[in-house]
């Protein structure tokens, strides 16, 4: 099964594969994808800098692909990983990390 990027970026969630904790959303094109595929690591589509970013080739904090699982509208792509560092470029395991809500009861 292809993504359909026909109606633009795909909207990426990668997630870590052992502690099933959401690291990053990021966007893929066509071109990310297939280096993706290819290379077993993540590469995404900056959309701030217009260009392809492999991640973790400068910092070191590569991601190697579990499974990638497209969703049922083929625009949102699910992506586990086996992280080598943390995903955020602050440094943090996980780019979200800032409470809006915590355990409201």
């Amino acid at each position: 099964m292809e993504p359909d990027f026909s109606k633009g970026l795909l909207t990426t969630v990668v997630v870590d594969a052992d502690t099933k904790d959401v690291l990053m959303v990021a966007w893929m094109n066509q071109e990310s994808y297939r280096r993706t595929l290819e290379s077993g690591q993540t590469w995404f589509w900056s959309r701030s800098r217009k260009e392809l970013w492999h991640k973790g080739a400068t910092s070191g904090n590569l991601q190697d692909v579990v499974s990638m699982t497209l969703d049922c509208d083929e625009d949102t792509l699910l992506v586990t990983v086996h992280p080598h560092g943390p995903a955020c470029h602050t440094g943090h395991y996980s780019c979200f990390f800032q409470p809006v809500i915590s355990d409201k009861k």
